[in-house]
C-alpha cells in the first residue's frame, strides 16, 4: 500500500507536469498562463484521478541495453520492410489482427508493450483487454498462418525484453519460465 506521502508527491509532480504543458501549448511562460496553468491542472487532479500506477520491478542496465539495441534493429529492419511494400508496383499487402495474452498481466507492461509495438512500423494496436491482459495487433504483410505465429512470437519477444529491463524478479521469472517458441504451441 502506498503511503500518504506518496499519492501526495504523485500528485504534486502531476500537477506540475500539466502546469508545464499548460505553458507549452500557450507557447508563452507568463504569470497569467502559470495561474491558469495551476487552476487547470488541480480540476484535473481533483475531477479526473487516475489509478496508481505501481512499481514494482527494477531498472536493469544490460537488460535496457539489450532493448535498445534490438529496438532500433527491430525499427530499421521494419521500416525498410514498409518502405520496399510502398514502392512495390501493383503489390496490395494482406493484414491481420492477432490476439496476444501476455504472460506479465500488469498495467504498466500492457501499456510498455502496446507502446513499443505502435512505435514499430507495420503493427498497430487495435485493441487491448486489460482484464484479461491481451492485446490486439494490426499486422501488415501477413501471408499464411507462419506469419501469424511468427507475429505472436514477436509480441513475446517484446514482452520479455521490456521485463528484462525494468521488470521485477518475480516478472522475469515469469516471462523467463517457459520458451517463446513453447508456449505457442
Amino acid at each position: 500500500m502506498r503511503s500518504r506521502l506518496g499519492r501526495r508527491r504523485d500528485r504534486v509532480l502531476a500537477v506540475g507536469w500539466l502546469v508545464v504543458a499548460w505553458n507549452l501549448f500557450w507557447g508563452d511562460f507568463s504569470w497569467a498562463n502559470l495561474l491558469g496553468g495551476l487552476l487547470v491542472a488541480a480540476a484535473v487532479v481533483v475531477f479526473f484521478p487516475l489509478p496508481p500506477v505501481t512499481f514494482d520491478g527494477r531498472l536493469r542496465l544490460r537488460g535496457l541495453l539489450v532493448f535498445t539495441v534490438r529496438f532500433v534493429g527491430e525499427l530499421i529492419r521494419a521500416s525498410l520492410h514498409v518502405a520496399r511494400i510502398a514502392v512495390q508496383p501493383g503489390y496490395v499487402p494482406r493484414s491481420a489482427i492477432v490476439a496476444v495474452r501476455l504472460r506479465v498481466p500488469t498495467d504498466l507492461n500492457l501499456a510498455l508493450t502496446a507502446e513499443v509495438l505502435s512505435l514499430v512500423p507495420g503493427t498497430l494496436i487495435v485493441e487491448t483487454d486489460r482484464q484479461a491482459a491481451v492485446l490486439y495487433v494490426h499486422v501488415l504483410d501477413v501471408h499464411g498462418p507462419a506469419d501469424l505465429v511468427a507475429a505472436r512470437r514477436q509480441v513475446r519477444i517484446v514482452e520479455r525484453r521490456i521485463v528484462a529491463a525494468v521488470g521485477s524478479n518475480a516478472e522475469l521469472r515469469q516471462v523467463l519460465s517457459v520458451p517463446v517458441d513453447k508456449e505457442l504451441s
